[in-house]
């Protein structure tokens, strides 16, 4: 059901005829603000974003706080579950209806921004929208060609859950940090401890994201900001090729004990003592393991070079303009109210991740998990470079193939050198498409 949240006028509904096969077609933005704009004219700006019930009733607060301060800009709010509002946006877009402000994802900020359907932000920068609280790695994040074109909400990072109560039972110190090779001696000091019933951790080299953070330690993100592949079929093999003891000394669960529990992972179900996934993933986990489970672990990530910036921050989610708006100078202040004001951070907490922004973070009231991941943040503060470029269009589908190599990998149904052969046919498609 698409639901509607509205302020002060009824929210007009179209109805859009679109083909399956839906093409999404760039349209002519300004990057100038209106000269014609008059700040105590009556504006009205709809915004769109993705979510449940919960997220809907924020967001009328922040409007109705928003209001408070700017009574002239009427708010009209609508959302959907993620798969279904990106069926809506796709639509929108092809008819040149998108809202003037949106919820956005990573994934698609590079395919949106490239068809011309996004405003550049830089008009607004450092006026309307306020940068003073947003780091420069911050603001880089949204940034596609040389133009701004989402600011980030909230921010997570790569990092290392670990289960305390299951290593205490174990009798098993928490992991102490080092290399990779280190990381597996750990997994395997916790594995023999569990006497089968426990496993130290999953095979980490079925994430794509942990390939990433070693091809950063050595100077290189996946792709270009072109959009090429910033890697060879033989550094992809190196990084399979190191998971294949763990594989099969029996270091890690097994791939078909993972199949047999899906869709929980190993993690949730408490027969691994550690994951290495982004770090707002803790609530979900805590909620899976139950209420015997009070806390968990989290650590940086094993070392590939000391000194390395490996890490960054992902934003997981940003706020964008749409390039057809006819109020852009409300809309960036729309913008700027819901990524910096206190307020706003006040009524989300951590409900979109942890604040990007310094003054919305110092307005939210962090629950101890939203501390902890704080404080995790902070103390990879060293390890942080640059976000990488914006991803291309279709990494979902990449990442998705990088998953499903590591299973056949771990199932021992194809060799490295196939694994290796079958991902870089599928990214010559994705890439070429």
């Amino acid at each position: 059901m698409f639901n509607i949240r509205t302020r002060r006028a009824a929210l007009a509904a179209a109805a859009v005829t679109a083909s399956a096969a839906l093409v999404l077609t760039g349209c002519s933005g300004g990057s100038e603000p209106a000269a014609t704009y008059d700040p105590d004219e009556e504006v009205t700006l709809n915004l769109a974003f993705w979510g449940n019930d919960v997220r809907a009733d924020l967001y009328d607060q922040a409007i109705e706080a928003f209001n408070e301060e700017y009574p002239n800009i009427t708010v009209n709010s609508s959302f959907l579950g993620f798969p279904e509002f990106w069926e809506k946006r796709q639509t929108e877009a092809a008819g040149g209806g998108l809202p003037d402000v949106m919820q956005f994802d990573y994934s698609y900020l590079r395919q949106y921004s490239e068809n011309g359907l996004l405003l550049d932000l830089e008009p607004y920068l450092g006026d309307i929208i306020d940068t003073e609280p947003l780091s420069e790695q911050i603001l880089g994040i949204g940034v596609v060609n040389g133009e701004t074109t989402g600011i980030p909400t909230s921010t997570n990072a790569w990092g290392m859950f670990t289960n305390p109560k299951l290593l205490d039972d174990a009798g098993v110190e928490e992991f102490a940090g080092g290399d990779w090779e280190d990381y597996d001696a750990w997994m395997a000091e916790v594995t023999e401890a569990g006497g089968g019933d426990l496993w130290g951790g999953t095979d980490w080299t079925g994430r794509i994201q942990n390939f990433e953070i070693q091809q950063r330690a050595m100077g290189s993100d996946l792709f270009t900001d072109e959009g090429e592949p910033n890697f060879t079929e033989e550094d992809l093999a190196a990084f399979w090729e190191q998971g294949a003891d763990i594989r099969e000394d029996g270091t890690v669960i097994t791939q078909q004990r993972l199949e047999e529990i899906y869709p929980v992972s190993g993690f949730d179900a408490a027969l691994t003592a550690s994951e290495l996934t982004w770090d707002n993933f803790g609530a979900g986990y805590l909620g899976n393991l139950g209420e015997e489970y009070t806390e968990l672990g989290l650590i940086a990530p094993p070392i590939t070079e000391e000194g390395a910036q490996d890490l960054y921050l992902k934003p997981s989610m940003l706020h964008s303009i749409a390039a057809t708006t006819d109020h852009p100078e409300a809309a960036a202040t729309l913008v700027n109210f819901l990524v910096n004001s206190p307020e706003a951070g006040a009524i989300f907490g951590t409900n979109r991740g942890l604040p990007a922004s310094e003054t919305m973070l110092e307005g939210a009231e962090l629950d101890p998990l939203g501390e902890q991941i704080r404080a995790y943040e902070e103390s990879i503060s060293d390890r942080l470079g640059d976000a990488p470029p914006v991803p291309i269009v279709g990494y979902g589908t990449l990442e998705e193939k990088f998953r499903q190599l590591g299973q056949e990998l771990g199932f021992g149904t194809i060799t490295v050198d196939e694994a290796v052969s079958q991902f870089f046919t599928e990214m010559d498609v994705v890439l070429n498409q």
